[in-house]
């Protein structure tokens, strides 16, 4: 008589973290806030250009043959482009106008993933020595029920995971 199947063991707990074959949800693209200095300044709509590129150097050796070898160069980083509700809220309209006249005033800015619930952080990136480049209100119309959006794009110097 066929013996039944023995009980399944389940696997030991895996340590924190990704592991080879586990499943790991990613984040939501709505659920990020912005801290300018420490200080949430305002409430974004859509945040993006973050982003940082190392340029690619080719050279080839004497006598290397048709190898072409490649070095890493200087870094470019992005522009940080950030639409929110237009308001009478005069903070980032004035750190606006001290680029405006030379002085850039310069902060730093934190992006931070949040979880499901909305409030806890999940990921960090901080963005140093940001000033405020561009600005822009969108087109205003009549005849749409769309709120008005203002878009302030920041330059930085340096980024990292925190």
């Amino acid at each position: 008589m066929a013996e039944a199947n023995p009980p399944v063991t389940p696997p030991p707990e895996a340590a924190a973290g990704a592991q080879p074959g586990a499943l790991v949800d990613p984040f939501r693209a709505y659920n990020f806030k912005l801290l300018i200095d420490g200080v949430t300044e305002g409430h974004f709509i859509q945040c993006s250009g973050m982003r940082a590129k190392v340029e690619v150097i080719p050279y080839r050796e004497g006598g290397g043959g048709t190898v072409v070898r490649k070095l890493a160069g200087p870094i470019s980083l992005g522009q940080l482009t950030l639409s929110y509700g237009f308001t009478s809220s005069p903070e980032l309209w004035n750190w606006f106008l001290a680029s405006m006249s030379g002085q850039p005033l310069r902060k730093n800015v934190s992006v931070l993933m949040l979880g499901m619930d909305g409030m806890t952080e999940m990921l960090r990136y901080n963005l140093l020595e940001c000033w405020p480049c561009d600005w822009e209100v969108s087109g205003f119309d009549a005849l749409s029920n769309q709120i008005a959006l203002a878009r302030l794009c920041l330059t930085f110097e340096s980024v990292n995971r925190g």
